[in-house]
């Protein structure tokens, strides 16, 4: 039997590896070759853009696109191919016959990614012979040529020059700042920079401010220079000669282009040296514009002036080592004064009544930003004046911006930062239109999923997340991307896009097959190749007969429950994929095989109603992050150990209902064997170490690139391994320590503590007052719980330089007085005083707590007596009271004649929270009238 059975596989083998032979021969070369050739494919794809417009380029690039992901698909499936292979060890005549079986399977295997290879080298070859003719140029530089392009459709800021002022609305208050800043003040020469995204309106807005009576008698000459085509520092100058020449009515000297940087300078400052000269350079796109412009310009001590309007705030910064620079950020318009634009350009008069409320939907959808309000209310003038009509170009607003001529210079003008971009940049950018409308977006999770794609490109002495965040900041600087919420310590927590620079955008991805957004269960079954789904209403037509095997990341953010066939196909149907975020879906189970996803870089399960994960998640060798934060998941699979590319862990559950405590109000995941195995790991939180060895504990020595670290339930036998893992934590800056009960007495006593801490949260009984923790120069951070300190310990912490928020809590402070001293506390701007059971007197003194703007107090009975010095705290700009004793608060309130109330009266907002039903967190919030909010 044994015999046949060979003989059945040698027979069937041999034809089959003779047949093929020729085709695998070469298999290596043309591997290498399909790689070279999709780096080449990528650096044309790159400049694409620019010639988007025409037919044949267009139709060319998405073939080229489409061989790109057919190479890259090819590359992913082979890698998976290698590192799946089973090695079979047996011996004997059956392990002989399996491994010629195996060795047939993989001959298969790999004559399909050869046949594959083949045939993907064929298309490209038809692709560059039929269209020769049509060559694109690299990217280079810092950007590219498509932002000069972009600009010559038009000049859409010559627009702005023929306003009339009774329709300028809303730049009132901006106008006189920067009136202010032109005609007041030093006599030292000064750069105004008016910043914002496009179509903000600071063309406007300056072109406004030069007409007022004061700047135009101020200033004995005044130049506008466009600085939007990108020029170089000589062209800027031979623009400005050719101005002055022109205004004095003089011919421009013979040779100008020929001139070097030093001679144009010179002539410049010739011109401008005993005149109060006011430049304006408009549109700047270059960060690097000083360079070369900046010793052009004399300080003659006569109140000169130069304006600057850009959408990147780094184009200023540059200025500031010649002269003093002064940065007006413009902001949207306020929603009344939207509306009321919105109503002068749509009706040049009175809102009918019937439409008040669609306007007003309409002018939501503008953001604020004037040139939409502007272009769309000049449209809807020209259109029936009906409910129906401006319903029907609400709804379809995106469309509008598409295909409607009328927004041509809008949607350019929205586009031209986008189009100046670096290509990695771009790539970070169309991530934003992944997300839903109006959708708030945590910047360290966007971080995460930028890495996980492979956006994010390594650089010597910085960790990816540094590099990314960089990244961030640069979208930032160029007005791209809006800051949501920024964190105690000045980052940025949350971002997101203007809601028609999204419209822009989601085209883009369209064009670019970057990410396809379902809807509606009735849209088309078909959908065109696209590297993503992102996933806003379950389409059951598209994603049951969807034949996308390349998708690189999905995207819940559907509501509903999950479909099963969903969930069960991922393995099957998405095996390429690097990013699944399901974070608030209804997801209930991870499918078994989900190990088989052998790419899967990004796995983002949080405030879902998964409770375990299947053992196969151990087979994700390349998963970076998994993110279980609000799940009921308690313990993870042994074969987590086997993950050590993993560098974010968050597991753990807050508890927001019952009997609150500080103390157990959060859960975490099971410590195990071989945490320590995961050495990639920079984010940890939260283990729970009573279900641990002290062995165990000792593991952790081994996590030595971990940033942040939480571990609960901590017992007094453990301290001193935890110290020891701690201290080898050399990249350590967010420590967050509980204990297992409100008895259990920790020392922890470092012997050489984390020097880069910068945040720590200790919830537990401390031996003594850890005397490292006033040594960390860099801690901005401070909270304390059950530290049951006897002596007041603000002295010890009073010189930390860069605390900006402390919290003592549930009796970390055993006394009944703080004092807080002169010149204590420099940097501190929120101070949380809670649950001090014996804490009844606060006293400040006057050159102490200089920078506080927060100041909250909680549930401190026997705080009685409201601290008159307060009143010294000029910055205070919040001050809130929660579960107080009834004589403090209705010392403070007016309407009881409360003798306290002068002590707050400086203070803008004053409010008392008070507990209405025992369970958390009900309370009826109430506030105090001051002299600034009445």
């Amino acid at each position: 039997m044994s015999e046949n059975t060979w003989s059945c596989v040698l027979h069937q083998s041999f034809p089959f590896v003779v047949a093929q032979g020729a085709l695998l021969t070469g298999f290596g070369r043309d591997f290498q070759e399909i790689k070279d050739e999709h780096e080449r494919i990528q650096t044309l794809l790159k400049d694409a853009d620019a010639k988007a417009s025409d037919g044949e380029v267009k139709t060319r690039t998405k073939q080229l696109r489409e061989a790109s992901f057919r190479i890259e698909d090819v590359i992913d499936e082979y890698d998976m191919y290698m590192a799946q292979r089973v090695n079979d060890n047996h011996s004997g005549f059956k392990a002989l016959i399996q491994k010629v079986s195996q060795m047939v399977l993989n001959l298969k295997s790999r004559y399909q990614f050869a046949y594959e290879i083949h045939d993907i080298k064929l298309s490209v070859a038809r692709i560059n012979k039929r269209s020769s003719m049509f060559e694109f140029q690299p990217e280079s530089g810092s950007g590219s040529s498509r932002g000069t392009k972009a600009a010559r459709f038009g000049n859409p800021q010559m627009a702005t020059f023929s306003f009339k002022e009774a329709q300028v609305v809303g730049f009132e208050s901006q106008r006189d700042e920067l009136v202010s800043c032109l005609v007041e003040g030093t006599n030292e020469l000064m750069l105004v920079s008016v910043v914002g995204m496009g179509g903000l309106g600071k063309t406007t807005l300056i072109k406004y401010v030069l007409e007022t009576p004061q700047v135009k008698k101020h200033f004995d000459c005044c130049f506008y220079i466009s600085a939007s085509q990108s020029k170089t520092a000589e062209e800027l100058l031979i623009d400005m000669i050719n101005k002055f020449c022109e205004d004095s009515k003089e011919s421009a000297p013979n040779g100008l282009k020929e001139m070097d940087q030093m001679t144009l300078t010179t002539r410049v400052i010739q011109y401008l040296r005993s005149k109060r000269y006011l430049l304006w350079f408009d549109d700047v796109r270059n960060e690097h514009f000083s360079k070369g412009i900046a010793h052009a310009m004399p300080e003659n001590e006569i109140g000169s002036r130069i304006i600057v309007a850009t959408r990147m705030m780094r184009a200023a910064e540059y200025f500031k080592e010649h002269f003093s620079v002064h940065i007006h950020i413009l902001k949207p318009l306020p929603d009344d004064k939207a509306l009321e634009l919105f109503w002068k350009k749509a009706f040049r008069g009175q809102c009918p009544t019937d439409l008040e409320n669609m306007s007003k939907e309409i002018v939501q959808k503008c953001g604020g930003l004037p040139l939409a309000i502007v272009t769309i209310g000049g449209l809807l003038l020209t259109k029936p004046k009906t409910i129906f009509e401006w319903g029907k170009f609400s709804q379809n607003l995106g469309m509008e911006l598409d295909g409607n001529m009328h927004f041509t210079s809008l949607t350019t003008i929205l586009s031209r930062s986008y189009d100046d971009l670096q290509w990695h940049l771009k790539l970070c950018m169309l991530y934003f239109g992944i997300y839903p409308e109006h959708h708030t977006i945590n910047c360290k999770r966007l971080i995460g999923q930028w890495i996980a794609e492979g956006f994010v490109k390594y650089e010597e002495g910085r960790t990816l997340e540094e590099v990314a965040e960089r990244y961030l900041k640069e979208l930032i600087q160029t007005s791209l991307v809006q800051v949501s919420s920024v964190g105690f310590d000045g980052k940025v927590k949350s971002c997101e896009v203007h809601n028609l620079l999204r419209h822009i955008i989601i085209r883009k991805m369209k064009d670019l097959c970057f990410c396809h957004i379902m809807y509606e269960d009735h849209e088309q079954v078909t959908v065109d190749i696209t590297r993503r789904f992102s996933i806003v209403t379950f389409s059951n037509n598209v994603l049951r007969s969807n034949s996308n095997p390349g998708i690189r990341a999905i995207f819940v953010f559907d509501k509903e429950e999950l479909p099963e066939y969903f969930i069960d196909s991922l393995s099957i149907k998405f095996k390429l994929i690097k990013v699944l975020n399901f974070e608030r879906s209804l997801l209930k189970r991870v499918p078994e095989n989900l190990g088989n996803l052998f790419h899967l870089k990004y796995l983002n399960l949080s405030h879902t109603e998964v409770t375990v994960l299947p053992r196969s998640i151990g087979n994700l060798l390349n998963l970076e992050t998994l993110d279980l934060r609000q799940t009921k998941i308690h313990e993870l699979p042994m074969e987590i150990k086997n993950l050590t590319k993993l560098r974010l862990l968050t597991v753990y559950y807050k508890y927001y209902e019952g009997n609150y405590s500080t103390l157990n109000d959060t859960t975490g995941v099971q410590m195990q064997e071989g945490i320590g195995c995961l050495k990639s790991l920079q984010n940890l939180s939260f283990l729970e170490a009573d279900h641990g060895e002290i062995d165990h504990m000792q593991e952790l020595k081994k996590l030595k690139q971990v940033k942040k670290l939480g571990i609960r339930c901590v017992q007094s036998a453990q301290g001193n391994a935890l110290c020891a893992a701690i201290g080898e934590m050399n990249f350590l800056e967010s420590l967050n320590i509980t204990a297992k009960a409100e008895d259990e007495i920790l020392d922890l006593d470092f012997v050489s503590a984390p020097r880069y801490l910068r945040v720590i949260n200790i919830k537990a009984r401390l031996a003594r007052f850890p005397d490292w923790i006033p040594e960390l120069e860099y801690l901005v951070k401070l909270m304390l719980g059950f530290s049951n300190f006897e002596h007041d310990p603000l002295d010890s912490l009073r010189k930390l330089p860069n605390l900006s928020r402390l919290n003592l809590w549930d009796d970390a402070f055993a006394g009944d007085s703080l004092h807080f001293k002169v010149g204590g506390f420099p940097k501190l701007k929120e101070l949380d005083l809670t649950r001090l059971n014996k804490l009844s007197s606060i006293s400040i003194d006057r050159e102490a707590l200089l920078a506080l703007e927060h100041f909250r107090c909680h549930d401190n009975p026997q705080l009685k007596v409201l601290p008159k010095d307060l009143q010294n705290l000029e910055n205070l700009k919040y001050l809130e009271f929660a579960d107080m004793p009834v004589e403090l608060v209705d010392s403070i309130d007016p309407n009881k004649d409360g003798p306290c109330h002068r002590i707050i009266n400086h203070i803008p907002r004053v409010q008392v929270r008070e507990k209405v039903e025992s369970s958390f967190p009900k309370y009826e919030l109430r506030l105090i009238p001051t002299q600034l909010n009445i």
